[in-house]
């Protein structure tokens, strides 16, 4: 199974927009919802009453988001304390990491609860109308990939034991290298620090994919480390047979992770660093994976009917 999935719906107005124009066009199989931000609720609205003109429903993952935006744990309007690299260097300060994890346990908690909530109404909604949707259970991914950095990877899998929560799908951040090294034209077009980003996700990975494996869940593959900020058509077109049939090889399904909603200026908070809106959110390159998600719905479309 191939999945054509973007993150961060909820995270802006007009992110979320963008979203919901691929949605419509029936390009995105699945997408990660953000629960803690100020328009959370609007966006929510947006996508239910989008409902009934929908060929289908994706699938929504609860996108947790612990290194930026609202504190939920806090509910004061305070912003998330934490950071990627504080929370990977405090999993192992053991002086810290069972208070942290303490705290983690209460955000990843409501954030879940949150967002769940929500997933819930449109999975109703479109089982209502008709309006096919795969989706049984919850699904969980996160922001920044940070759910697998120990601490957390250890607060998430506490908090779905101790509230009994029904998993379908945890994301693995797991990107296999020798695809890409296969297209020898694109090798000196990888970010040097997405390959690190890459060798240390795959490594933090480990412990998912064994959980994944003891709960049942379909093995898969990520594609969106190597590419991350740049997924352009060009390139997905040249790497969609070596990736997609490396997965195929090893028995798993791939994601094919893309970022298409570019957020307005305007839309920033204080719980979005501005390092990151400048290089990230607010950044042309949404548009590019925006057409690299049309893209890859193409290609997938065409294997299909070759297929069939």
């Amino acid at each position: 199974m191939i999945e054509i999935h973007a993150d961060d719906y909820a995270l802006t107005l007009r992110t979320s927009k963008e979203l919901l124009s691929l949605i419509r066009e029936g390009i995105l199989d699945g997408i990660s919802i953000i629960p803690n931000t100020d328009c959370f609720e609007e966006c929510m609205e947006l996508l239910l009453a989008e409902i009934p003109a929908l060929p289908f429903l994706p699938v929504m993952s609860v996108h947790l988001n612990i290194v930026e935006g609202l504190s939920l744990s806090e509910n004061d309007g305070s912003y998330i304390p934490y950071t990627w690299k504080s929370l990977f260097f405090d999993s192992f300060d053991l002086r810290k990491r069972g208070r942290l994890k303490e705290e983690l346990k209460i955000e990843i908690d409501r954030q879940i609860k949150k967002a769940g909530s929500k997933i819930s109404l449109c999975i109703k909604r479109a089982e209502e109308l008709g309006i096919p949707c795969a989706q049984k259970k919850l699904r969980i991914d996160s922001h920044q990939h940070s759910h697998v950095i120990p601490v957390v990877w250890s607060a998430l899998t506490e908090v779905i034991r101790e509230e009994g929560y029904e998993i379908e799908y945890i994301r693995c951040p797991d990107e296999p290298l020798r695809p890409f090294a296969a297209e020898r034209s694109l090798w000196l077009g990888y970010s040097p620090v997405n390959l690190v980003k890459n060798r240390i996700l795959r490594i933090l990975s480990i412990p998912a994919v064994k959980y994944g494996k003891d709960k049942g869940y379909a093995p898969m593959y990520l594609w969106g480390l190597m590419m991350s900020g740049r997924m352009d058509a060009e390139r997905i077109k040249k790497l969609y047979p070596y990736v997609s049939a490396f997965a195929k090889s090893e028995g798993r399904d791939l994601e094919i992770l893309f970022h298409p909603g570019r957020m307005n200026r305007d839309e920033l908070t204080e719980g979005i660093p501005v390092a990151s809106a400048e290089s990230f959110y607010l950044s042309p390159n949404r548009d590019t994976e925006k057409a690299g998600a049309r893209q890859a719905r193409r290609i997938t479309d065409k294997r299909k009917m070759n297929v069939s």
